[in-house]
């Protein structure tokens, strides 16, 4: 029997040997170049077109609420400009108001054609100009009024241009100035549905028994709400005074961007004034409240931009992050091939 002579390499050059079969192995190409982040045009112009919609729907809620901080704004300065002192004094300003309320003849009369009322009521003393009375303030403020029910918290300025009505609540003129008095029916006028701000857009939500307060120069009115009703244009005999009551109107159109009608809430003072509307006399207006419109469209910006980054991986790296168990039950390339 021949002898079999075996031969021991040492561990180093097997390892050598090794890893010269592998150098010389070929590798795939798509293993060894690096796939980056590319942008995904699809992506960005799907988000874009939901930004954009986005927008459209939050404008209006975002238009509404920089007009109502606005308008919080004037209504703060007023209220603090007449507790500071203004010359004339408010007990000489609500004075010339009350002879002015004395004096007028006519009511108000409305024309049909027109979106809001304005006034052709005269006065029996001319000494008393209308667009001096009330005053008094550099903003041009004759008051402010507050309805609860429905977050109405604005400054009322004289006259019904479309100018003022843009800006806040306009005094009806020809009717009572809003002093209060026996014998006095002032009408307020605002706007309806209006892209850029709420105003009087929520009116026909208040209901009977709700209240409202008017603030002119240091002296607080409540009215109790008793009457709501929809005229025609040229049917004006409610805003006409009536004898033995202390009344307002408030004054929008209805419906909503057809304004053929006119919606009336005409509410009657509340004597004694209640003492919770006097406590809060003054106070900083608590409008507008908390932007949430602000955090969903923030949210969106988020989503979209995420959506946009994510589109953008390749999709190796996206295999990769796959669960273990879904990758385990991918078929493999031999399973596929056979």
């Amino acid at each position: 029997m021949r002898a079999v002579t075996t031969y021991a390499f040492p561990p180093e050059l097997s390892v050598v040997r090794n890893n010269q079969a592998t150098m010389d192995q070929p590798r795939p190409r798509h293993r060894s170049a690096r796939r980056r982040w590319t942008l995904s045009w699809s992506a960005l112009l799907i988000t874009i077109l939901g930004l954009g919609g986005a927008s459209t729907f939050t404008y209006p809620q975002a238009a509404a609420w920089f007009a109502q901080r606005e308008q919080s704004m004037l209504v703060d300065s007023y209220s603090q400009q007449v507790e500071q002192g203004t010359n004339p004094d408010a007990t000489v300003v609500l004075r010339q108001a009350e002879e002015y309320n004395a004096a007028l003849s006519a009511g108000a009369i409305v024309d049909g054609d027109k979106r809001i009322p304005e006034g052709d009521g005269t006065s029996t003393d001319n000494t008393l100009d209308y667009w001096k009375l009330l005053d008094a303030v550099p903003s041009g403020v004759m008051a402010r009024i507050e309805i609860p029910s429905i977050d109405v918290d604005l400054p009322i300025y004289h006259g019904t241009a479309d100018d003022t009505l843009e800006h806040g609540i306009g005094h009806l003129q020809g009717t009572s100035l809003p002093v209060g008095g026996v014998g006095t029916h002032a009408v307020l006028t605002g706007h309806r549905g209006l892209a850029s701000s709420t105003l009087f857009t929520n009116l026909d939500k208040v209901k009977i028994g709700d209240t409202f307060t008017i603030e002119v120069f240091g002296r607080v009115l409540e009215y109790r709400v008793d009457d709501i009703k929809i005229v025609q244009p040229d049917e004006t005999k409610a805003l006409r005074q009536q004898p033995g009551r202390d009344i307002v109107t408030l004054v929008t159109c209805t419906p909503l961007g057809i304004n053929t009608q006119r919606i009336l809430v005409t509410g009657e003072r509340v004597l004694p004034t209640p003492q919770e509307a006097i406590d809060t006399q003054g106070q900083k207006s608590n409008l507008p409240k908390f932007p949430w419109w602000a955090v969903w469209m923030g949210a969106i910006v988020v989503a979209g931009a995420g959506y946009v980054a994510w589109a953008g991986v390749p999709v190796a790296r996206k295999r990769k992050k796959k669960p273990a168990d879904q990758r385990d039950a991918e078929p493999s390339e031999e399973a596929r091939g056979a």
